[in-house]
């Protein structure tokens, strides 16, 4: 029986050296035939100011632009708010001065309170005495400078929202030339030959749209507002021609 065992122990030492000799021959086989061995790849972080970067030159007029149309929206946006706070007391005090004869008195009242409303209430105050057609006139052009004044630098978003995607496509056309450059100095079309190129490409053509999208929103959104603040002018001015056909008591 004790010579069973020996001779198990002595098959099972033999087997084992064996397949230590095949794993050893088989590494140094690898190592002389140049097979690679496959490390795991570490992912990269996906950083976006660096992405962002790898547009080219053409990004930096693109970011100029975009804080340009940040700070006309954000100073159109202050100037419309300042400019759309109505006082609900205006109306009824000039018409208890005019009703009293006090033209003087709601004139004042209109220039201390210095809003685009009260300028133009104080516009038809001024021309009191005169047809009712001149002052409708008056408050109309007295209206249309105020509006024109809310309007200011709005042209700036109107044109960067519109040449922001061509300076795009000119990234993209600097973009797709690098890499003709750089295939005909490398001689091959490998992606790591064209990948510079590519970025440009099309992190510059995406940046100019992203520019001009938001340029173009914030455009029209401007508009809106100054379109609504119109017809609280204009329903401000009738009113107060109202005030001027009603009977004094």
């Amino acid at each position: 029986m004790l010579g069973i065992l020996l001779q198990s122990v002595n098959a099972a030492t033999t087997v084992a050296d064996s397949l230590q000799t095949a794993l050893t021959t088989t590494v140094a086989t690898g190592i002389n035939t140049g097979e690679v061995v496959k490390q795991p790849v570490t992912e990269e972080s996906f950083n976006l100011l660096s992405m962002i970067m790898k547009g080219g030159i053409i990004i930096y007029p693109l970011i100029l632009m975009l804080l340009l149309a940040i700070y006309v929206l954000v100073e159109r946006l202050m100037v419309i708010r300042r400019a759309s706070k109505k006082s609900p007391q205006l109306l009824a005090s000039v018409k208890d001065a005019v009703h009293k004869g006090n033209i003087e008195s709601a004139r004042t009242m209109c220039v201390s309170i210095n809003t685009p409303e009260s300028m133009m209430i104080d516009k038809g105050l001024s021309r009191i005495g005169q047809p009712v057609n001149d002052i409708r006139e008056a408050m109309n052009e007295a209206a249309t400078i105020e509006i024109g004044r809310l309007e200011k630098n709005m042209g700036i978003l109107n044109i960067t929202g519109r040449i922001a995607p061509m300076f795009g496509f000119i990234g993209t056309i600097i973009g797709v030339i690098k890499i003709f450059y750089d295939i005909a100095l490398q001689g091959t079309v490998e992606i790591s030959v064209i990948s510079t190129g590519l970025y440009e490409k099309m992190v510059s053509s995406c940046s100019g749209l992203v520019v001009g999208v938001f340029a173009f929103i914030a455009y029209h959104w401007m508009n809106t507002l100054i379109d609504k603040f119109a017809h609280k002018m204009e329903e401000s001015r009738m009113n107060f021609l109202d005030i001027l056909n009603e009977p004094s008591k």
